[in-house]
């Protein structure tokens, strides 16, 4: 299907970010996008053994060791988002070929600035969720290396260090010292590991957005159809059939994009909410004790991670809004004037938008702003718990 201006606009970055990784939904599914995912599969697997390794039988301190943890955390999220976008294909095919006819079949300006503007607003969650897991990356290798050894800052890796105590963990090679060459070519393996890693996670995450946002424009255009519906049509009976309808398909898109990301939802919750709440009380510890380049790591870290749960939270939260107020543009059109048949059935379009298709983790928990404040909430008494306890 070819593409438009408007097609490239608002589906470039997600296509940049995930068709390297075998997973864009427009490919061909042939023999080479297979490779790319299990090779990406394999290197994402590979480091999670090798920090597994770390964690339990590596001679490093409790800072690596919490490092691994929210690194291996990652590559299990990035392995479970290349699982559940290849099982659940065919759902981001509709989804995508939708939105792409959707953009062809534009007919006017109003239409277009809609629509760009939900575009514009995919395009920034996407570049700032992929670029703040990339300035992490150099932040996580980089830091140790560039940051001086003096006296009011704790430097916990310097280039005479050892595998175990370098930024990432990739090895577990017990407390071998190496050349200054053979580290920095370490060094270099990890930050492309590490990119690889955010590209995976969070640019995976792209297509949620790209998808999410563009119904919730047609939602938007939907909205003022309904507004203006029955003041100039002719054939009221055969106009509400068609806007139904496209409520209808609106929410089955919806529907199929929230079974892709469900489980998916539910695993990164728990694992930003764990890894917050370790990385506070490490940042608290690293606080107490001047290590500077410690609280940049996870200060950067943290915000990294809260930025995903935002934007996440945001769209979950933007589209059950959108479902929610095609019932106010329909009452306030002018229904009144309506045969009575067809006033019953605009009823009942009112009743299914109060039930709106919501971002589910795990198919339980509801994805909203009030979800991210909760999860704040909770991550932060967790620390309270720590700091306690590390007091006492």
């Amino acid at each position: 299907m070819a593409w438009n201006k408007d097609v490239a606009y608002a589906m470039t970055p997600a296509k940049l970010f995930t068709l390297p990784l075998g997973v864009w939904p427009l490919q061909k599914y042939n023999t080479f996008a297979l490779v790319r995912v299990l090779v990406c599969g394999f290197l994402m697997s590979s480091n999670m053994i090798t920090l597994f390794l770390e964690i339990n039988f590596g001679t490093s301190d409790a800072y690596a060791k919490v490092d691994a943890l929210m690194l291996m955390s990652c590559n299990i999220l990035c392995v479970l988002k290349l699982i559940m976008y290849r099982f659940y294909a065919d759902n981001l095919i509709h989804n995508f070929s939708s939105a792409v006819k959707d953009y062809l079949a534009i007919d006017n300006e109003w239409k277009r600035i809609i629509m760009r503007r939900h575009a514009f607003m995919g395009r920034i969650f996407c570049y700032v969720c992929v670029l703040t897991t990339y300035v992490c990356s150099l932040i996580w290798s980089l830091m140790p290396i560039i940051a001086d050894d003096g006296e009011d800052i704790q430097v916990n890796v310097t280039i005479k260090n050892q595998v175990s105590e370098l930024p990432l963990p990739v090895t577990f090679l017990g407390d071998p010292d190496i050349p200054t060459g053979i580290y920095f070519a370490i060094v270099t393996m990890q930050l492309f590991i590490l990119m690889l890693t955010g590209t995976s996670n969070c640019g995976n995450d792209s297509l949620v957005f790209a998808i999410t946002f563009h119904i919730c424009g047609q939602l938007e255009l939907l909205k003022t159809e309904f507004n203006k519906y029955g003041t100039t049509d002719k054939d009221v009976n055969k106009n509400f059939s068609v806007l139904a309808s496209r409520y209808d398909y609106l929410m089955e898109n919806a529907k199929l994009l929230t079974d892709v990301i469900s489980f998916v939802l539910l695993v990164n919750l728990l694992f930003n909410c764990l890894i917050i709440s370790l990385l506070g009380f490490q940042f608290i510890l690293a606080m107490k004790i001047n290590d500077a380049v410690m609280m940049i790591k996870s200060l950067a870290v943290m915000l990294s991670l809260m930025f995903q749960l935002f934007f996440y939270s945001f769209v979950g939260d933007y589209l059950k809004c959108q479902i929610e107020d095609i019932a106010d543009s329909i009452y306030t059109s002018t229904w009144y004037r309506l045969p009575t048949k067809l006033m019953k059935n605009v009823l009942f379009v009112m009743v299914r938008s109060q039930q709106p298709v919501q971002l589910l983790a795990g198919n339980f928990f509801v994805v909203n702003i009030k979800t991210f404040m909760n999860i704040l909430k909770t991550s932060l008494s967790y620390l309270s718990v720590l700091r306690v306890m590390m007091d006492s």
